[in-house]
Order: structure tokens, then C-alpha cells, then sequence
């Protein structure tokens, strides 16, 4: 008899939290505010999508702006990845700046 694993509700409004940014923040803020799983994952989205523009607007600075640029997107690439795997795995992955600021977040 196979096991049937039900789908976390909760996983995938951390999906959409992460992967919609600033948006899927506010969509979770004012839909699921009490999720604290999809809050977390919303506070990431927010962290992320402040980020990227900080990563755009410092690409546009000549030579070193634009190593910035290269180097600080690929690896929000990866950490955006990451974040959306974990949420829809149900795992509370942490990143040692994003957390600290995600965490100052208090709504």
C-alpha cells in the first residue's frame, strides 16, 4: 500500500511569496499575514526583489559596477532558486544576510 503525501497549502504560498518578489509579498501580507511558513518565505521575496534593484542601479557604475552587476546576480540567481525549492520542499532555509534582514521585517 503506497503512502499518499498531501501537498502542503502552506508550500505553495511560500512559492509564490519567494518567487513573485515584492509582489508575492504583498499577495501573502494580505491573504495569508497569520502563514508564518509563507510569511517568511514572503520577507525573503521582499529582501530579494530590494536587492536586485540595489545590484541594478549599482551595474550601472563603469567596470566595477558592472563586475557587481555579474557577480552579485548570479548569485541572487542562485539563492532565488534555492529559496523556492525550499519553500515548496516545506524547509526554513536560512541565508546569513537575508535572514538577518528578513527577520527585522515586522509586520
Amino acid at each position: 500500500m503506497a503512502t499518499k503525501k498531501v501537498k502542503n497549502d502552506s508550500n505553495i504560498w511560500a512559492f509564490l511569496g519567494v518567487f513573485l518578489g515584492w509582489i508575492g509579498f504583498l499577495i501573502i501580507l494580505l491573504t495569508r499575514k497569520e502563514d508564518k511558513f509563507a510569511m517568511f518565505y514572503a520577507k525573503y521575496g521582499l529582501i530579494l526583489s530590494i536587492a536586485w534593484v540595489v545590484v541594478l542601479l549599482v551595474g550601472m557604475l563603469p567596470i566595477i559596477g558592472w563586475l557587481v552587476y555579474i557577480v552579485g546576480g548570479i548569485i541572487l540567481l542562485i539563492v532565488w532558486v534555492i529559496s523556492f525549492i525550499s519553500a515548496l520542499s516545506g524547509k526554513e532555509k536560512r541565508f546569513p544576510i537575508l535572514s538577518d534582514l528578513a527577520d527585522k521585517i515586522t509586520i
